[in-house]
């Protein structure tokens, strides 16, 4: 079986979407669309613009999403038999098996953006990288930290062995400290602007709740494997409910392959910029065949 994954931020790069308008008719009418819907010109900073204007989260987001929906509509015999997405992928993900439509999920993906960057406006807040150290141990040094006022939770099961952490900025410098001094390999800052998949997202989320509830999905065509519980879903009204979670909730990755790979998956396409995730499912799966679309 076939499960089709789709990468979140941090899979961008200058230039991307570049070579799909070359090839495809559809791709430029779908890229033209984007800029109307969303009053300016993105395909520009895509196909142009810096890194660091690529890094701005209301500009990552709906560009990663757009670069994954296109090359997968382009894409011939495009019949995926489960799909997941990583964090903001899972947007693509339900583009990609027909429960939102592609106007739809821009538009839930840029209001997710904005949401996003208000809330890390609110609090100085970041992420960081814990390489090495048992799952369990994370979470019991952050449930430690937390207890004692600075928000810190395990945000991202990327792969065994790798967990990225995420809350205030003294309760993730004080989390690296304390899981360093507990034997990882390294607990290490990343270049993000806030803490997200943490209870400090919770303004954005119910921003994003009231959008997703006014929001029509359809029936998907296969199941999508969510971040929050890593289960097959195909109901609706649970589709809608984990997408909300999921802005607080962490991602539970290493668990939807593994989830994924009982219920059938033999090899995984990554559909969209970069490699990240065939790079993880490796690790999570050395059994399992990866390739890019």
């Amino acid at each position: 079986m076939k499960a089709y994954v789709f990468p979140g931020q941090g899979s961008q790069f200058s230039g991307m979407g570049k070579d799909l308008v070359e090839r495809s008719v559809v791709a430029k009418q779908m890229f033209e669309e984007a800029n109307q819907i969303l009053g300016f010109d993105i395909t520009k900073i895509m196909f142009e613009g810096t890194e660091e204007e690529l890094k701005q989260t209301k500009v990552t987001q709906p560009a990663i999403f757009l670069h994954s929906v296109i090359l997968a509509k382009i894409t011939e015999g495009f019949q995926p038999d489960m799909v997941a997405g990583h964090s903001l992928g899972e947007f693509s993900a339900l583009v990609a098996n027909g429960t939102l439509s592609f106007t739809d999920g821009l538009q839930l993906v840029s209001k997710r953006a904005l949401a996003m960057q208000k809330a890390c406006e609110v609090q100085p807040s970041t992420m960081a990288a814990v390489l090495a150290l048992e799952d369990a141990k994370v979470e019991e040094i952050c449930a430690t930290i937390s207890k004692e006022g600075d928000v810190v939770v395990a945000a991202n099961y990327n792969c065994p062995g790798q967990l990225v952490i995420s809350g205030t900025l003294k309760g993730v410098e004080k989390a690296c400290e304390a899981l360093k001094a507990a034997g990882a390999k390294r607990a290490l800052l990343l270049p993000v602007g806030g803490a997200f998949h943490s209870p400090l997202m919770e303004p954005a989320r119910i921003e994003l709740e009231a959008a997703i509830q006014a929001t029509t999905f359809h029936q998907p065509t296969c199941a999508v494997y969510q971040n929050v519980n890593a289960q097959a879903v195909q109901d609706v009204t649970a589709i809608k409910a984990n997408l909300v979670s999921q802005l607080t909730a962490p991602v539970r990755w290493t668990q939807s392959v593994q989830q994924m790979v009982k219920d059938g998956a033999t090899h995984f396409v990554e559909c969209g910029p970069g490699k990240v995730l065939q790079g993880l499912v490796k690790k999570i799966e050395p059994s399992a065949e990866v390739s890019g679309v």
